[in-house]
């Protein structure tokens, strides 16, 4: 090929397949991770959003899925999206059940509604607390039991996905997803030698060799790569600004500690001076006890001496009138 092409870009993706061309790339896909889920293999589907050449030479486009009917009139969402913004989960269960819920007109009853599947291939990790790549979210009790089975949200995080070896048919497109960009299109890997990858590789070598799709796929890229600027930018003032927010919190903590300090250490001065004045009061009660004890002696020996004298006074007196 003449330059190398990411199936990870949009336009490539969804040429991938969103085309007519790639029905059978596309069901392929499907059944590769729907498989236990579906009850026979998907043998035809119609693709509801074709991919138009033309709807990417506008830099400004951003969303880009796929989305297919089976025969059975089941709904299929396919969407990849790079960027993981806070927003991402509510949009995707929104989108299942936008899709879910267009099946309806005005008047029709639910038993119309059909099981609806939505995949997102994610390119950067979602739940980083797991070490699991692939993420089936359906409609289930915490006991397992399944309200209802129609599809679900079935969750693909590239970032988390290393293997050297294709076991399954998912494993080789999301290798191709991953590894695609540093082929050489004439020694590509043993996994690589089927039909479905090699119709892939078709595909990328379109975007590689023909002049307007090539355009396509570099405006694409570069409007991605400016995507990917402006929101590392983001996280980046965000980032600042959550760690000025934490700095900040962190200062009043501690000027809130420094306060409850100050005010501890003079509730304890004012302690220790109530503590003072209780013990300056005992003592000047303890003082003043032992004056009234004092006072209270020294009249006792007053009216002591003075019965003394009177005792003396009467004894003179008896003696004077024996004599």
């Amino acid at each position: 090929m003449r330059h190398p092409i990411d199936p990870k870009i949009d336009c490539v993706f969804k040429a991938l397949l969103g085309s007519e061309a790639n029905r059978a790339l596309l069901i392929h896909f499907l059944n590769a991770t729907l498989g236990q889920d579906l009850a026979s293999p998907l043998t035809e589907v119609d693709i509801l959003n074709p991919y138009n050449e033309r709807e990417f030479l506008d830099d400004k486009l951003s969303i880009v899925d796929v989305k297919a009917r089976d025969q059975a009139g089941r709904l299929y969402q396919i969407e990849l999206q790079l960027l993981n913004l806070p927003e991402l989960p509510a949009r995707m269960l929104y989108g299942w059940t936008d899709l879910y819920s267009s099946q309806l007109q005005d008047g029709e009853s639910y038993d119309r509604l059909q099981p609806t599947y939505a995949i997102w291939l994610l390119g950067q990790t979602l739940r980083p607390g797991l070490s699991e790549w692939f993420h089936r979210f359906r409609l289930r009790d915490d006991q397992g039991r399944e309200l209802l089975d129609h599809g679900g949200l079935y969750l693909l995080e590239l970032s988390k996905f290393a293997t050297e070896t294709v076991v399954t048919e998912l494993d080789r497109w999301l290798k191709f997803f991953i590894e695609a960009p540093r082929f050489d299109a004439s020694h590509l890997p043993e996994w690589m030698q089927t039909k479905e990858m090699q119709q892939a590789m078709s595909t990328l070598k379109a975007f590689s060799e023909k002049e307007r799709a090539y355009h396509a796929y570099q405006s694409r890229q570069n409007y991605l790569r400016q995507q990917m600027s402006i929101q590392r930018h983001l996280d980046a003032l965000q980032a600042e600004a959550q760690q000025a927010q934490a700095e900040k919190e962190q200062a009043q903590r501690l000027a809130e500690q420094e306060r409850a300090a100050k005010e501890q250490e003079q509730a304890a001065k004012e302690q220790e001076r109530a503590a003072k004045e209780q013990e300056r009061a005992a003592k000047e009660q303890e003082r003043a006890a032992k004056e009234q004890a004092q006072r209270l002696a020294e009249q006792e020996r007053i009216a002591k001496e003075a019965a003394f004298a009177e005792i003396e006074r009467l004894k003179a007196q008896l003696r004077d009138q024996a004599d």
